[in-house]
């Protein structure tokens, strides 16, 4: 007489008496990714940025940088590109969101015009305002046949590098003031309109404080694409002026200096900075989420 081995239970089975949900599994492939690809690098470059090409204290990357004035004056030259694109570009797509919104003949085309710079990338967009707002370019052209005397030096300078920023930006804050516009109950305009509100009442007291979460988060997300610039500092910029950001700071460190402890001490300032940034908005946006709920929530 042969005695058989109990059955070992399945996983399925294993989870089930264990009272965990079996579709958490769905979550593994996305974990790994975000650690591999995500998590690695980010605590790899933390680490480099405590250890000194030249030896020292592990701060001593830290130290060199805020007693630099030419690194640390790349933070508020970073900022005061990446905050007013970031502005621009949300308060610009709010009315052009707000009247697409609806149903009407040529919705669709004219929201392809509107994000066909997402497809362009920084690299072409900045070529093209090179040549466009260059002596020679279109833009001066018509400043010249208009009766200017002399053309406008607008590339290499500050100002071109920003309309790169709101140019590529653009599309960002359009779809996602869009999509959270459309979110809204329209039976709430029609209500007020009801009463007697006009469109500017109804888009003061009803549309705005409920799109204002939303621009919130739209804010955020076009500011670290316009924080993190690069190609267009350089190639409409000053790189060693008045557009010397902070990623043009860490990539000279690590590849024209070889120095890659510092380079990761830069990029990891870059990452603070940001997180700080994000963090007043969204701290904002709570207070005025409770304050629209009367404090539930």
């Amino acid at each position: 007489m042969t005695v058989t081995a109990p059955e070992r239970p399945s996983l399925k089975h294993r989870l089930a008496e264990r009272g965990v949900d079996r579709t958490l599994l769905l979550l593994v492939p996305g974990v790994l990714f975000v650690v591999l690809l995500f998590a690695y690098p980010v605590l790899y470059g933390l680490q480099l940025s405590f250890q000194p090409a030249e030896g020292g204290s592990p701060f001593a990357n830290y130290s060199t940088f805020f007693s630099d004035p030419y690194l640390a004056d790349t933070i508020w030259t970073t900022l005061r590109l990446a905050i007013p694109a970031a502005l621009i570009n949300v308060l610009a797509s709010i009315p052009i969101a707000y009247r697409l919104r609806g149903r009407f003949r040529g919705k669709r085309f004219l929201t392809t015009i509107l994000v066909v710079p997402i497809t362009l990338g920084t690299v072409l967009t900045a070529e093209g305002l090179k040549q466009y707002l260059s002596p020679v370019g279109w833009f001066n052209r018509i400043l010249m046949a208009l009766g200017m005397d002399e053309p406008m030096r607008l590339v290499p300078s500050w100002t071109a590098v920003l309309f790169s920023l709101i140019i590529t930006g653009f599309p960002f804050a359009f779809l996602l003031t869009l999509s959270y516009l459309s979110g809204i109950d329209p039976t709430l305009e029609q209500a007020a309109a009801t009463l007697g509100a006009d469109w500017r009442r109804r888009f003061r007291y009803i549309t705005l404080p409920l799109l204002a979460p939303g621009l919130a988060i739209t804010f955020c997300l076009t500011f670290v694409l316009a924080f993190s610039v690069f190609p267009s500092a350089y190639l409409v910029g000053l790189p060693q002026g008045e557009t010397r950001v902070m990623s043009i700071a860490a990539y000279e460190a690590a590849f024209r200096d070889g120095d890659y402890p510092m380079g990761s001490t830069i990029a990891v300032i870059m990452a603070v900075v940001m997180l700080v940034v994000i963090a007043l908005v969204l701290a904002w946006r709570s207070r005025l989420y409770r304050g629209a709920t009367g404090g539930k929530g």
